[in-house]
């Protein structure tokens, strides 16, 4: 974007297998809506180097990380937080924490507790064969096969590759246990009195829908469904993506200023 930040800036969390470019299709009209926007690789994903030690990779370590990045992003100021499918529950470690001051907190794709469906059925698969086969085998197949079959354009399904790969070992494998084994917060978050959006894609086969729709009544929390997306809505309809999280963190920001 151009010019200043006139609002309260934002902060990004990618899920399991993910990494910062997840968000690139709404950074832009997020910037332009006069926020300064942040969107990150966890620790052991992707471009951000990570320990060997497995402690390094819990919901709860990851979740100071966020903290820590919020102080900064934020300059000690409030932060709009976004966590996608397990950033989602890594992000909620810092919400309930109470370390840091958000200004609004977004669940993406991102259930109560434990994945499951066909996604949980991926994530055993992982820890299962990671070990003895390696993340080359992940890759060639299950998520090449994936990303082929849903038509992703070539340079997409290299890079797609490049970051599975390059994916700490031991950050994937506790990851994938923590998406298995967390359990529900969502009484613990809704005490926290942080304005909450949950959003997730129509056909999300991650979380069941109705599960997300559940948890955000049990958090008295704003629901958006995008029409047509699965897991990724920020990939997969980023106009209504952005435009909900713009206007959700505009009235945030309205809540704020007038209490």
């Amino acid at each position: 974007m151009t010019g200043i930040p006139e609002r309260w800036p934002a902060l990004l969390v990618p899920g399991l297998t993910g990494s910062k470019e997840d968000f690139i299709a709404i950074m832009e009209p997020l910037a332009l809506a006069g926020r300064r926007v942040v969107a990150i690789d966890m620790r052991g994903q992707f471009e951000t180097l990570g320990p060997e030690d497995p402690t390094a990779y819990t919901c709860a370590a990851l979740g100071e990380d966020v903290d820590e990045l919020a102080a900064m992003v934020g300059e000690g100021g409030p932060v709009h937080l976004v966590g996608h499918s397990f950033g989602g529950l890594v992000s909620r470690e810092a919400v309930i924490d109470g370390r840091t001051k958000f200004a609004s907190f977004t669940l993406m794709d991102a259930g109560p507790a434990a994945i499951v469906g066909k996604r949980e059925e991926a994530v055993r698969t992982i820890i299962k064969e990671l070990p003895d086969l390696g993340v080359e085998h992940i890759w060639s197949s299950r998520f090449e096969a994936d990303a082929l079959g849903a038509g992703v354009p070539d340079e997409i399904v290299s890079f797609l590759r490049k970051r599975l790969l390059s994916n700490s070992l031991t950050a994937l494998t506790v990851m994938a246990e923590e998406v298995l084994s967390a359990y529900d917060r969502t009484d613990e978050l809704a005490q926290i009195g942080v304005p909450t959006l949950v959003l997730y894609g129509e056909r999300d086969d991650g979380w069941p829908p109705h599960l997300q729709a559940e948890m955000a009544h049990r958090l008295d929390a704003d629901c958006v469904v995008v029409p047509g997306a699965m897991h990724s809505p920020a990939v997969e309809a980023p106009a209504t993506t952005a435009a909900a999280l713009t206007r959700f963190w505009n009235e945030a920001e309205s809540r704020f200023r007038t209490l």
